[in-house]
């Protein structure tokens, strides 16, 4: 019965959903519905009447250069709040995903591995993003999922996001300032001392 509804959610029934209480504990997440492959895949497709939306953000670097890896966090806050699910891809132009704890790689995007507790008022998934090797941007999708836990799809709250990562070159700012490398004008003056101080010692060995 099991292998059945398993074979059921690849084909689309059970894991067009990124959390459904029962249905969540015997998956291990879902691909496809970060709304990277349109506004309509995201949890929503299947998981409603939840009131409110959750708020979703990604959290992370906005500038990487090459190749370099960076830490990112999907966080949800609100809606029913007794769990979480999610899914991120990453856009087709190049960067690589990989799982942090409780998440899983699936086609290339990362997932829930089980339902996440709400801990301080949010729900946490981390994963790195691996930059390409060539400058440029690419863009992170992400959806999440708020569930009130009572076994089914209705009552669950979720909502998208999108976070843009430019690959530069050299990695960014080089933190200089407008004074750097000249005088400030409060720095005029015991500049212009030392100077008058030098000529006149100049001065006085002539004589």
């Amino acid at each position: 019965m099991r292998s059945y509804l398993a074979s059921l959610g690849v084909a689309g029934v059970v894991s067009a959903c990124l959390v459904s209480g029962s249905a969540f504990a015997n998956s291990a997440g879902i691909s496809s519905h970060s709304g990277k492959q349109g506004s309509s895949l995201t949890c929503a497709s299947c998981h409603t009447g939840g009131g409110t939306a959750p708020t979703v953000t990604i959290e992370g670097p906005t500038t990487l250069a090459p190749g370099a890896t960076g830490n990112y966090t999907l966080v949800i806050r609100g809606g029913p709040a007794s769990g979480a699910g999610y899914n991120v891809a990453v856009s087709d132009n190049g960067g690589t995903l990989n799982p942090g704890t409780g998440s899983i790689k699936l086609s290339g995007e990362v997932t829930h591995r089980t339902i996440q507790a709400f801990s301080g008022g949010a729900a946490r998934f981390d994963f790195t993003l691996v930059a390409p090797s060539t400058p440029g941007s690419v863009t992170l999708y992400g959806a999440g999922n708020s569930v009130n836990d009572n076994g089914t799809e209705q009552g669950d709250a979720s909502a998208a996001t999108t976070l843009n990562v430019t690959v530069a070159a050299g990695g960014g700012d080089d933190g200089g300032g407008d004074d750097e490398g000249g005088c400030a004008a409060a720095g005029g003056v015991p500049l212009l001392g030392a100077a008058l101080a030098l000529l006149g010692t100049r001065l006085r060995r002539r004589r």
